[in-house]
Order: structure tokens, then C-alpha cells, then sequence
């Protein structure tokens, strides 16, 4: 972890705070879907939001189903491409379900509002959004999660599934890349 560490400009959350984050987010989930009756199906959108998913599913004591999506509007660089591509879809239906749909950032809000708007058309009984992180300061479009994790600046960030370029995913906490890292 090492050479990773020092591409760090600062740590916004460590690992004390990413599983504080997961214990509040879980109960505030837990509490609106109690006693919905309904399906409840998290809808994680990969890659990023695979390590919070994981740790936030696991503290949600109700029963749920899993799906997976991949969007990307990024490519490789730091800004979105406001082009949004949906490279892998959900497996089953969700007519008549509570959908929670799993974010690691939302930045623009461009590719979540697609997303929501997609699987609403899709006769979910309710669609809401979870992000670990938000970054409202850059909001193109109006969209706004149901559950947040934290706030941040306006800064590239990463680890904890977050990346640049397909690394520093597997830092164990979400810190600012240096600029001098993306813009070389």
C-alpha cells in the first residue's frame, strides 16, 4: 500500500468512520423497510460501490436480494463524459419491489438519475438511492440521494472501491488523490 499512500493528498474517511458510515446508513435503511412487505432488492452499481455494499448489506437484518449494474460515464479520466453506457444489467425483475440502489459517489447526478428513472420505468414500487459519498457542489442535474454517507469537497477521491484509472481501489479508506497523480 505503500506506493498508493504517498499519491494521497489527505484521508477524508478511515476505516473507523467508513464502518460508522455502514452501521448509521444500515439502521436508516433498516427502520424504512422494517415493515414494508414488500421485496427488498439492493441494486449495486459496480465496480465502485462493491466494498461499501458488502459492508453495508451485511448489516441490514432483513431479508433482500442482490443485483448488480454497470454504468460508467467516466472512462478513464477524472470528469464525467455526460455519455452514460449501461454495460451490465439486472437478472430479474423487479415489479412491485422496494429497490435500494447502492452508489459509491454521486458527482453530477447524471448516470443515478438515468439509473432511477430506468428502473421506476420498470415498475419498481420504490426506488431510492444510497451513496457513500456525494459531492452536491457538483450536481448538474436535480438528484439527490436518500441516504448519505458523507459530504465532500470537490476533489478527486478514491479507495474504498473508488479508483483512477483502475487503481487504488483496495485502499482501505477514501482519501484525495493528488492532483499531480491525474494530471500528468
Amino acid at each position: 500500500m505503500e506506493p498508493m499512500k504517498n499519491d494521497i493528498l489527505c484521508v477524508l474517511a478511515d476505516e473507523k468512520k467508513l464502518e460508522e458510515i455502514c452501521d448509521r446508513l444500515a439502521q436508516q435503511i433498516t427502520e424504512d423497510y422494517r415493515d414494508s412487505g414488500r421485496e427488498l432488492i439492493f441494486v449495486i452499481v459496480l465496480k465502485g460501490s462493491v466494498f461499501f455494499a458488502a459492508d453495508l448489506v451485511r448489516r441490514v437484518p432483513l431479508p433482500c436480494g442482490l443485483e448488480f449494474m454497470k454504468l460508467s460515464s467516466y472512462g478513464s479520466g477524472t470528469a464525467t463524459s455526460g455519455f452514460i453506457q449501461v454495460h451490465l444489467d439486472l437478472k430479474r425483475d423487479i415489479n412491485g419491489a422496494d429497490v435500494v440502489v447502492i452508489e459509491d459517489i454521486i458527482d453530477s447526478g447524471r448516470t443515478l438519475k438515468k439509473l432511477m428513472c430506468l428502473l421506476t420505468d420498470r415498475g419498481a414500487h420504490s426506488v431510492r438511492c444510497c451513496t457513500l459519498l456525494d459531492k452536491p457542489e457538483r450536481r448538474q442535474v436535480d438528484m439527490n440521494a436518500d441516504y448519505v454517507g458523507m459530504e465532500i469537497p470537490d476533489a478527486f477521491v478514491v479507495g474504498y472501491g473508488l479508483d483512477y484509472d483502475e487503481k487504488y481501489r483496495n485502499l482501505p479508506y477514501v482519501g484525495i488523490l493528488k492532483p499531480t497523480v491525474y494530471q500528468k
